[in-house]
């Protein structure tokens, strides 16, 4: 049965969702004095309303106790960073000491390789997917030449071999199995950012290890939008950001996960002072003992002002729950998915498989200026998603602040633009 357009219909689905309240927790942007509708969380989440108050709680610190503040009253900096430590390992799916909010994505991409990427004459490959986001590729072939190998022979890019440009896990195990002898690192993406195609992270790390790889994961676009469980999936390492789903601001600090098992490794590091056991730290000896777990790859103290928007967003997280958080993700993108092929069929292409989180990537059939333009349309009329070239339209209906009237206000938008063309 086709979904209706009805503004009724869209209302009464809202209303019946418990978690439809969230919204009023963000702030959501105008457009000629209406909420847009915004489907950029795969990008940028909206500001939490309580953000301010923990920056200002910091300000106010920082005002009133300056250096006292690490050591004095509520919300002390010196174990700030700890604050967000076991909500943000509840969202990932790790044990408290898996997890550090640090650096940006690629910084930590860089340090964790340095541990976890360690090639050899018999195994200096890592295989990635084709299309990589470019900064995983960069670094990735980056780390290649510093140890003096050939990304030519040595980067590992498997191509698409489903529909939409998706890689299908048969296609991933063919790989890895082709190319096991010469792995060093499996690095794979949670969700890709191009297509919305959401991997299964425990099947891959299965099939590293089996070849006798390192299995690592950029999980920029699954943190916040998939139920993760990076202990029991068995990953070796992973990397996120937490200005997406997150909601901690552009630029915000980033997040790294480190299996259990590595708690205690030998693996060279680059190493830094916040890395160091906290009861020693401040003896500022010349030998470094590392902090056991995720936090022993930190390097320096945490930037205070930046971890306290993240705060909020895990409040929210906490309050809702990621397994109610999914199932109504899967409602609003399901309606979003209904309203497409009922509705539009003729006009969009859904690019992203079942596999997925919250994000559909679209492709106009027209072709590329086609789709810019419906793009631009669709953003002159208060719907804001985001464009990824060559030609995607990528609308993510965020589970914490979308509600299903924003989803048919997109559709609606690009009813009108088909009926102008």
């Amino acid at each position: 049965m086709t979904v209706p357009l009805s503004e009724d219909h869209a209302r009464a689905l809202d209303a019946g969702d418990p978690l439809a309240a969230l919204r009023a927790g963000f702030h959501v942007p105008l457009h000629e004095g209406r909420e847009q509708a915004y489907f950029c969380g795969n990008s940028l989440g909206l500001q939490p309303r309580d953000a301010r108050a923990h920056v200002e709680e910091v300000l106010e610190k920082w005002a009133h106790e300056a250096v006292e503040g690490h050591f004095r009253g509520q919300a002390q900096w010196m174990p700030y960073h700890e604050l967000v430590a076991a909500p943000l390992a509840d969202v990932v799916g790790a044990e408290r000491e898996e997890v550090v909010a640090m650096n940006s994505l690629t910084a930590n991409l860089h340090f964790l390789m340095v541990s976890f990427y360690r090639p050899t004459a018999e195994r200096p490959a890592i295989l990635i997917e084709a299309g990589a986001f470019p900064s995983d590729r960069y670094a990735v072939e980056s780390q290649i030449r510093f140890h003096g190998f050939d990304p030519a022979t040595d980067l590992i890019e498997l191509a698409p071999d489903a529909p939409g440009g998706t890689v299908s896990m048969a296609a991933i195990e063919q790989a890895i199995e082709r190319h096991g002898p010469r792995l060093a690192l499996v690095l794979w993406p949670g969700v890709q950012y191009r297509t919305g195609q959401a991997f299964d992270v425990a099947g891959i790390a299965r099939l590293a290890h089996a070849a006798g790889a390192v299995a690592g994961f950029d999980l920029a676009h699954a943190v916040g939008n998939l139920p993760l469980r990076l202990h029991d999936a068995g990953a070796d390492f992973a990397v996120w950001c937490h200005y997406k789903y997150l909601n901690a601001g552009p630029g915000a600090v980033a997040g790294a996960f480190v299996h259990a098992r590595h708690a205690h490794t030998d693996r060279p590091r680059f190493a830094g002072w916040w890395g160091h056991e906290a009861a020693t730290r401040f003896r500022m000896g010349p030998r470094f003992a590392p902090t056991p777990g995720a936090e022993g790859w930190q390097l320096s103290n945490p930037p205070i002002l930046g971890l306290a928007p993240l705060r909020a967003s895990l409040e929210l997280f906490g309050r809702a729950g990621m397994a109610a958080l999914r199932a109504r993700s899967e409602r609003l993108t399901g309606y979003l998915e209904a309203l497409v092929r009922g509705h539009l069929d003729d006009v969009l292409e859904i690019l992203t498989p079942a596999e997925r989180g919250c994000q559909l990537s679209l492709r106009v059939r027209a072709g590329r200026e086609a789709g810019r333009a419906l793009f631009e349309h669709l953003a002159a009329d208060g719907v804001l998603g985001d464009w990824r070239e060559p030609d995607v339209i990528r609308i993510s209906p965020a589970p914490l602040y979308n509600h299903h009237a924003d989803v048919l206000r997109f559709a609606r938008s690009a009813l009108r633009w088909r009926e102008g063309q």
